[in-house]
């Protein structure tokens, strides 16, 4: 069974960077559809950014020019690099497994704080 392993989050100021890491297990990452996901409190899980396995990539509005999804098919790692954080970006972030663009299958999750 495939594992997800979240990293990388954290206390950062409003306008700060942080950069989030998902290792993945097993050997066919590089045909997985991955995506992040983020829960706040009172609010339902939602997709943040989604990269499919031929690279391309998509983004919610809300995280658009600020958030960058990547990944490194050689580490089994899919990452997101957060920059001009806002407040509203706490939340607690999950990668994801994705099937035909719904995620299927979840990490454990790392909060991310922003303080302003």
């Amino acid at each position: 069974q495939v594992q997800l392993v979240e990293s990388g989050g954290g206390l950062v100021q409003a306008g700060g960077s942080l950069r989030l890491s998902c290792a993945v297990s097993g050997n066919i990452f590089s045909s997985l559809d991955m995506g992040w996901y983020r829960l706040a409190p009172g609010k339902q899980r939602e997709l943040v950014a989604s990269i499919r396995a031929d690279g391309s990539a998509n983004y919610a509005d809300f995280v658009k020019g600020r958030f960058t999804i990547s990944r490194d098919n050689a580490k089994n790692t899919v990452y997101l690099q957060m920059n001009s954080v806002e407040s509203e970006d706490t939340a607690v972030y999950y990668c994801g497994l994705m099937r035909f663009g719904v995620g299927v299958y979840w990490g454990q999750g790392t909060q991310v704080t922003v303080s302003s």
